[in-house]
C-alpha cells in the first residue's frame, strides 16, 4: 500500500458537522479532498486510526473514498476570514490526511435505506474488529454516493491507542459496542464472512499498511518510544486480534441475537 501524496491548494469550505472541524479542499491535481487536520482537538492519533482503518477496508475491499496523504503550507490561513480556521490550518502545517469529495453523496438513512446482508455483515465485521464506536444510527458515517454505501470517518477507531503503551494483552477482547452498530440488523452473515475477510488480511497487508503512518503522526507527549516500535505495537496488536477473532466475531452475532 502506497498512499499518494497531494497537496492542499485552496481552502474552499468548513465541514461543521464535527468535532474535528474537517474541511473541503482544492489540491494540486484539480481534485476536492475532505481535510481532516493533525491540529484538530482529537490530534494526530485520530489521522493513525483513519489510515489503519482505511487501509483495512481497503484491503477488505469496502467502499470507500480514497485516501491520500496532503501536504498543507500554513501560509494557506492568510486567506481565511475565520481566526479558528486560521489556527487551525497554521497548527496543521505539514503532513495531514484527506479523502476523496463525493460531490453529491448524501447520508445514509437507516430508515429509508435497506442495504445489502452480505455488505453488511462484512462492514459490522470490519467494525468489529477495528473497535469503531462511531457507525451509530445517531451518527452513521455512511454516504450513499451512486447508490453505494460508502465508509467515512474512522477517526474514532482503534480507541484503545489514546494513552497506549503498546501493551497488546487485550487485543483479543471483544467490541461489546458492536451492539449500536447501525448495520447490525442487517448483518445476517456474519459467520460465513468471517473467514472471507480473515483471508484479506494477512501479516504483509498489515504491516504495508501501518508502515504509511508518519513518523510525526507518532511523536509527541503520549508517544511510548520511537516510530518503529509504535509501528510494531500496532502491527502485533491488530493481528493478535485477527488470529483471535472468535471473540468479536461471537460477540457482534450475540449482539444481533
Amino acid at each position: 500500500m502506497t498512499l499518494p501524496l497531494r497537496a492542499a491548494t485552496r481552502y474552499v469550505t468548513p465541514l461543521r458537522e464535527g468535532g474535528s472541524m474537517p474541511a473541503v479542499v482544492e489540491a494540486d491535481d484539480d481534485g476536492l479532498y475532505v481535510l481532516k487536520f493533525r491540529g484538530a482537538g482529537q490530534g494526530p492519533k485520530a489521522l493513525v486510526a483513519e489510515l489503519i482503518a482505511g487501509g483495512l477496508a481497503q484491503a477488505l475491499q469496502l467502499p470507500m473514498p480514497e485516501i491520500v496523504l496532503m501536504e498543507l503550507d500554513p501560509d494557506l490561513a492568510r486567506t481565511e476570514g475565520d481566526p479558528e480556521i486560521q489556527d487551525l490550518i497554521r497548527a496543521s502545517a505539514g503532513l495531514n490526511l484527506a479523502m476523496d469529495y463525493l460531490p453529491g453523496a448524501v447520508n445514509f438513512d437507516p430508515v429509508a435505506e435497506q442495504p445489502d446482508a452480505e455488505l453488511a455483515s462484512r462492514i459490522v465485521w470490519f467494525d468489529a474488529f477495528i473497535s469503531n464506536v462511531d457507525r451509530t444510527a445517531r451518527n452513521t458515517n455512511l454516504l450513499v454516493w451512486h447508490r453505494q454505501l460508502e465508509l467515512i470517518d474512522h477517526g474514532a477507531a482503534l480507541y484503545f491507542h489514546h494513552g497506549w503503551d503498546g501493551d497488546t494483552t487485550n487485543a483479543a477482547r471483544p467490541f461489546a459496542l458492536i451492539r449500536d452498530h447501525v448495520l447490525l440488523r442487517w448483518a445476517t452473515r456474519l459467520a460465513d464472512v468471517d473467514a472471507e475477510m480473515a483471508a484479506l488480511l494477512g501479516d504483509d497487508v498489515i504491516g504495508g499498511i501501518v508502515a504509511q503512518v508518519p513518523d510525526t503522526w507518532l511523536e509527541g507527549p503520549d508517544s511510548f518510544g520511537d516510530p518503529a516500535a509504535q509501528r510494531a505495537a500496532y502491527v502485533s496488536y491488530l493481528t493478535q486480534r485477527l488470529a483471535r477473532r472468535e471473540g468479536f466475531v461471537q460477540e457482534a452475532i450475540r449482539a444481533r441475537a
